[in-house]
């Protein structure tokens, strides 16, 4: 169920939940779910501001350049309505919003225009409710050359300020010499970096 298009032109987002949230029964399923008051987290009597780092959405447009399914079991999908509700009722003022990287074994021509289309996608979404929503840009690390490259541009063009990657690519360890350069450019930005907790299910050749 895609957000209304009316909050930007481009690509739509959809709200999702990984196989962690659905296993834990944080889902939010596609029923409407009544609207409450926000819940305010409190410590020693003072109203904290609380952000929630793991929140997933896709881009549909971007997941079609690769044939992936956006059927994955363990997905509960959930519209603005609703995601906001979960929020409120969990005393969560602000997501932090990344996609899964499913497009870790996508070839080089395909996953330029994706991950264009994901990181404008987000960066439009949040720019339209800033006080509830900021994202986490995204980036092709199979190529690690072009994973720098979209990561600068993600934070000097579109304001990103952190940037989500898998537990592995392809296989891969993140510590492989190979992604040294895209690490040392995270410094060199000083961007927060959020690791998925788990591994992710990689595109599989059709």
């Amino acid at each position: 169920m895609p957000i209304s298009g009316s909050m930007n032109t481009g690509p739509s987002l959809t709200f999702v939940d990984c196989e962690i949230d659905a296993s834990a029964g944080a889902g939010g399923g596609s029923g409407q779910m009544p609207a409450q008051a926000r819940r305010e987290v409190v410590i020693s009597g003072k109203r904290v501001k609380t952000v929630d780092v793991h929140a997933h959405c896709i881009v549909p447009e971007a997941a079609q350049i690769i044939n992936h399914s956006l059927e994955a079991p363990g997905l509960l999908w959930s519209n603005i309505g609703d995601r906001l509700t979960q929020m409120d009722g969990s005393g969560v003022d602000v997501q932090a919003l990344s996609i899964n990287p499913y497009w870790y074994r996508a070839e080089r021509d395909a996953v330029v225009e994706l991950i264009r289309m994901q990181n404008e996608a987000l960066a439009g979404f949040c720019a339209a409710q800033p006080d509830r929503f900021v994202a986490f840009a995204t980036a092709s690390l199979q190529y690690p050359d072009l994973a720098t490259e979209q990561l600068e541009h993600a934070v000097k063009t579109l304001g990103f300020r952190g940037i989500s990657v898998g537990g592995s690519v392809a296989g891969e360890e993140l510590a492989n010499p190979k992604f040294h350069p895209f690490w040392a450019k995270c410094e060199e930005l000083g961007v927060l970096v959020f690791m998925h907790p788990l591994g992710t299910r990689e595109l599989e050749p059709s």
